[in-house]
C-alpha cells in the first residue's frame, strides 16, 4: 500500500493538549479579536469590499481552527474538567457570535457594499458570492428588524445555543447500562464476554451492557431473549430525561424567532437556504416515499410476523405483535435465514486495521492523493492516529485528518467528522491547510481477536471518510464556503455516494481479509452479501423517513402546539410500524440531531440520496469504479468547490445532466423509473 510514516507533519500543526485554563484564556481572546475586527469595519466611512467584507471573512479563516479546538475537545477529551471547560467555551463563543450578527453598526457597512452594485459587479464569482452571503447571515439574523424586537431575537438565540450545548452533553455523558446475565444474553458471540466488566446478579456472574453502540446492538441483533432485547431497548428509551424539556423549548423558540422575522415555521425559515427551498417539496418527497416503501414493509412485516409467531409458539406464549425491541432481531434473522449471511461470519473478515488501511488506499487511488501516517504525533488520546494527505504524484501538501475510532467514556457516542481547520487562502498569497478529525466507536480488540467490523461498520467509515475528504479537497479562497459548508440537503450526498463502494464485489475483496488466515473475502460470501444489500429496505427507509417526518412534525408548525415527546411515540409506531409497548420512553431525548444542526434537515439524508445513487451509477457504474478519471472529475467537480457555487451547479457538471431520482428508487429496492 503507498501509505509510508513520517515523524513530523507539514503545515501548521494544532494543539489539542490544552488544560481548562488555556481553553478559557484562548475562548476569551478569539472574543476580543473579534470584537476588534468588528469595530474597525463598524467605523469605516467609506464602506468598500477591501476594507468590510475581507476583515470579517478573513477573521473567519484565521480564527476557525481556534475555534474548532477548544470545542472540540468536550466531544473526546477524558478529562472530565476539560470537556466542561470546552463547553463553557463554546458557550461564551456562541454568545459572542449572536451579539455579532446583531450589531446594527457591522450591518450598516455590510450593507453598503451589498448595495453598491457597480462594485460587487467587478468582484470574482467567490467573491461576489461572499458579500451575498454574508448580507443574507445577517438579514436573517433580524437585522432588518426594530431594535426591541433585534434584540429580544439576539436572547432567543443565546438561549437556543446554551440548550444546545447541554442537549450534547447529556447525551455524552447519560449513557445506560444493564448488568445481564450469560443466560440472558443466550444468542451473543463468545467474543461479546471478553474483556467485558462483570458485576454479580443474584449471586451469578452479570455482564456489564452499555447503551453505546459496540455494545447494544449486538444484543438487539443477537440476544434470542424477548425480555432482554426488551430490557435493553428500555434502557436506552429512557436515557437523558432532561433532554426532553430542553427540546420542547427549543422547538418553541425556534418557531417565535422565525415568526418574529417573518416566517411562519422554524422549517420555512431553514429550508429557504437549502435545495429544497420550502417545506412543501420536502413533505410531498417523504410522503411519496412512504407510501412507496410500505408496500415492501408490508411484506418483510408478513415475514418478520411469522418468525415471532413460530417463536412464540414454541414457548407456549401469546403473540402480542411487533415491538421496537423485535426489529433488528428478526429483520437479522430474516437475511440470516434466506440469505445464509451471519453478522459473526462476516466481521472474521473485516479486522479494522486492515480494513481501515485498505478503504483509505481506495480513497488514495480514486482521488490521486497520498496519505502519510505520523509517528507520536501531538493528539488528544493514545488511540488516535493522524495522517497527512499529499498529492499522489507531487511534492504538493494538501491537509492532514486524524482518525478516533475506539469507544471510551464521556467520548461522543456515535460516528461523525469534525472539520476542524477550513483551508483558505492568507493575505500574502500563501495557503492554509485544512484538518477534519472522524471521531467514531467501532468495537475494540478483545484479548483473542483484534477488533472487528461488521458490514454495517465497513460501511460507516466509507461514509464517514468521504465527509473527511469532502473537507480535505476542498479548495476555496474562503472558510465560509469550505468542504462540507454547502446546502445542507446536500452535504450527505458525497458520503452516500461512496458507501456503494462497500457493496462493489471487486472493492470488497480488496479491503475484506480474514483476520487470522489474511485470506480475501470468498467470491460467495460477497454474493450473498450483495444479493442481501435491499432485504429489510423497507422498513429500514421508512425508519429514516420516520425521523424525518418527526423532525418536520415538530418544526413546520405554525401555532407551537406539539409535545416533543407524545409525537415521538405516536409517528414511530405510525411510520416505523413497530409498537413502543406500555413503557414509559422518550427516545427523542438521544437523537442529537434535533439541537446539532440538523433541524427541519433530517430529511436531508433521504433527499441527498437522490443525488448521491444518481453520482453512483451514472458516472462510477458507467465509467467502473475504479476509473481515475471518474475519481478525479469527483474531486474536482463535487468536492473541490465546497459552496463556493450552487449544489446544484457542481452536480451538473459532474454528470453533465440535471439529477434524476430513477438510480435512487432502484437502490432502495424500488425498481419503478420515474424521476422527480
Amino acid at each position: 500500500m503507498p501509505m509510508s510514516t513520517s515523524s513530523a507533519a507539514k503545515g501548521t500543526v494544532l494543539n489539542f493538549n490544552l488544560s481548562p485554563a488555556d481553553i478559557e484564556r484562548r475562548a476569551e481572546t478569539l472574543v476580543a479579536q473579534g470584537k476588534k475586527v468588528q469595530d474597525g469595519v463598524a467605523a469605516q466611512t467609506n464602506p468598500t469590499f477591501a476594507n468590510v467584507i475581507v476583515p470579517l471573512a478573513t477573521r473567519q479563516n484565521e480564527q476557525d481552527a481556534d475555534y474548532s479546538v477548544v470545542t472540540f475537545l468536550q466531544n473526546v477529551s477524558t478529562d472530565k474538567d476539560i470537556r466542561d471547560a470546552s463547553m463553557a467555551a463554546e458557550e461564551k463563543l456562541d454568545a459572542f457570535e449572536i451579539e455579532s450578527m446583531m450589531r446594527e453598526d457591522v450591518y450598516k457597512a455590510v450593507r453598503a457594499v451589498f448595495d453598491n452594485k457597480s462594485e460587487v459587479a467587478s468582484l470574482g464569482p467567490e467573491d461576489r458570492r461572499l458579500v451575498e452571503k454574508m448580507e443574507l447571515v445577517f438579514r436573517r439574523h433580524g437585522l432588518a428588524l426594530d431594535k426591541d424586537k433585534r434584540e429580544h431575537l439576539g436572547k432567543i438565540r443565546m438561549r437556543l445555543s446554551e440548550l444546545a450545548i447541554k442537549f450534547s452533553r447529556n447525551i455524552n455523558e447519560g449513557d445506560g447500562r444493564a448488568v445481564l446475565t450469560r443466560d440472558e444474553l443466550e444468542g451473543l458471540p463468545s467474543d461479546f464476554f471478553e474483556g467485558r466488566a462483570t458485576e454479580e446478579v443474584d449471586g451469578q456472574e452479570g455482564f456489564v451492557v452499555t447503551t453505546k453502540y459496540p455494545d447494544i446492538i449486538p444484543v438487539m441483533k443477537m440476544a434470542k431473549r424477548e425480555e432482554t432485547r426488551e430490557r435493553m431497548f428500555v434502557v436506552e428509551g429512557q436515557r437523558c430525561p432532561d433532554n426532553i424539556p430542553i427540546l420542547q423549548e427549543a422547538v418553541a423558540l425556534r418557531l417565535e424567532a422565525a415568526q418574529l422575522l417573518g416566517y411562519k415555521t422554524h422549517a420555512e425559515f431553514v429550508l429557504e437556504e437549502n435545495m429544497a427551498k420550502a417545506p412543501a417539496p420536502v413533505l410531498e418527497f417523504e410522503e411519496d416515499l412512504r407510501s412507496r416503501l410500505n408496500v415492501l414493509a408490508d411484506k418483510e412485516i408478513e415475514e418478520i410476523e411469522a418468525l415471532k409467531k413460530a417463536d412464540k409458539q414454541a414457548v407456549g406464549k401469546p403473540y402480542a405483535g411487533l415491538f421496537g425491541w423485535d426489529y433488528r432481531y428478526y429483520s437479522n434473522l430474516v437475511k440470516e435465514r434466506k440469505h445464509n449471511i451471519n453478522d459473526e461470519e462476516v466481521k472474521q473478515y473485516f479486522p479494522v486495521k486492515e480494513v481501515t488501511r485498505s478503504i483509505l488506499d481506495i480513497y488514495q487511488n480514486m482521488l490521486s492523493l497520498r496519505f502519510v501516517k505520523i509517528d507520536n504525533p501531538p493528539m488528544w488520546h493514545a488511540d488516535v492516529e493522524m495522517y497527512e494527505v499529499w498529492e499522489a504524484t507531487e511534492e504538493t501538501f494538501i491537509g492532514h485528518f486524524y482518525l478516533d475510532l475506539f469507544p471510551r467514556e464521556g467520548k461522543y457516542n456515535h460516528a461523525a467528522v469534525w472539520p476542524i481547520r477550513a483551508g483558505f487562502d492568507r493575505p500574502d498569497g500563501s495557503r492554509e491547510y485544512p484538518v477534519a478529525a472522524m471521531v467514531a466507536n467501532f468495537p475494540k480488540p478483545t484479548p483473542s481477536a483484534p477488533a472487528l467490523l461488521t458490514h454495517d461498520d465497513a460501511t460507516t467509515l466509507l461514509h464517514e471518510l468521504g465527509h473527511v475528504f469532502h473537507g480535505i479537497c476542498s479548495v476555496t479562497k474562503w472558510a465560509l464556503f469550505h468542504g462540507t459548508r454547502t446546502e445542507r440537503d446536500f452535504v450527505e450526498a458525497p458520503s452516500q455516494m461512496l458507501e456503494n463502494w462497500s457493496w462493489e464485489p471487486s472493492v470488497l475483496q480488496k479491503f475484506a481479509v480474514h483476520h487470522q488466515t489474511g485470506e480475501p473475502i470468498p467470491e460467495a460470501l460477497v454474493k450473498r452479501l450483495v444479493a442481501a444489500k435491499n432485504e429489510g429496505a423497507g422498513l429500514f427507509n421508512l425508519r429514516q423517513l420516520f425521523f424525518g417526518l418527526y423532525d418536520m412534525g415538530i418544526h413546520n408548525t405554525a401555532d407551537g402546539k406539539v409535545d416533543v415527546k407524545e409525537l415521538y411515540n405516536k409517528l414511530y409506531e405510525d411510520i416505523a410500524r413497530f409498537k413502543i409497548g406500555s413503557h414509559d420512553t422518550w427516545g427523542i431525548a438521544t437523537i442529537g440531531h434535533m439541537m446539532g444542526g440538523y433541524d427541519a434537515g433530517y430529511y436531508g439524508y433521504m433527499w441527498s440520496q437522490v443525488f448521491s445513487a444518481d453520482m453512483y451509477a451514472s458516472r462510477f457504474v458507467k465509467d467502473g469504479v475504479f476509473n481515475p478519471q471518474t475519481g478525479l472529475d469527483y474531486r474536482y467537480e463535487i468536492l473541490r468547490p465546497g459552496s463556493s457555487r450552487d449544489a446544484m451547479d457542481s452536480l451538473i457538471k459532474f454528470m453533465g445532466r440535471k439529477p434524476n431520482n430513477r438510480a435512487f428508487l432502484k437502490s432502495i429496492g424500488l425498481n419503478e423509473a420515474s424521476s422527480n
